[in-house]
């Protein structure tokens, strides 16, 4: 479903998303407390699920976290957390589009932290808790959003939900969408090992410490 959100309240649930989405360090673990009482002022569709998984990060052991963590986006690829890493692979293509994300940032006055590349999903998740052009990179690329559920879902990771929060403030995908993502899920994204070296050192408002 997609939710006709305030402002407020549809930044709160976008830095949320974006904190929830992060690597479970101790400062990530310590605002745990401060996040989940900011989910009360949320709709039950997209407070629901950002509960779920503040609640594991909560009740489960920190070494076990970051060891799932670190499995999970960091070895399987399929699970990236880079949105145009799906419909661009590593070619020229992706280049020119984070060329596109990180004028979305400059033009916010953000900038992308920890080496981080500007289409890295907890960052623009920050872009949209603050500016419109980071819920209209979400929305152009729901294919890369679609795909990474389906992965999260079939690895049973408590990870999906949060991405189920972030496709609910959405609007529904196009048919088009629907027929991309399951082109890819088929075939992979497309190789081609050229064209991203400009975005080697990017600095973005998110990343690991």
């Amino acid at each position: 479903m997609a939710c006709d959100a305030e402002p407020a309240w549809r930044a709160v649930a976008a830095r949320a998303a974006s904190l929830l989405l992060r690597y479970p360090d101790q400062d990530m673990l310590a605002i745990l407390p401060t996040l989940t009482a900011a989910l009360d002022g949320l709709p039950a569709a997209v407070a629901h699920p950002l509960r779920l998984v503040a609640h594991d990060r909560g009740h489960t052991d920190p070494a076990r976290l970051v060891a799932a963590y670190v499995e999970l986006f960091d070895f399987r690829r399929r699970c990236c957390l880079h949105l145009t890493y799906y419909t661009a692979g590593d070619t020229r293509k992706r280049g020119e589009a984070l060329v596109l994300f990180a004028a979305a940032y400059k033009a916010a006055g953000l900038r992308v932290v920890d080496g981080e590349l500007p289409d890295y999903l907890p960052a623009v998740l920050d872009l949209a808790a603050a500016a419109d052009d980071g819920w209209r990179l979400l929305r152009e690329n729901r294919v890369g959003l679609d795909l990474l559920a389906k992965a999260l879902d079939t690895e049973d990771s408590v990870y999906r939900h949060v991405i189920e929060a972030v496709r609910a403030m959405l609007p529904p995908a196009r048919p088009g969408d629907v027929a991309a993502a399951i082109r890819l899920a088929r075939t992979g994204p497309p190789v081609e090992q050229v064209g991203l070296e400009p975005f080697g050192p990017v600095d973005t408002t998110g990343g690991r410490r």
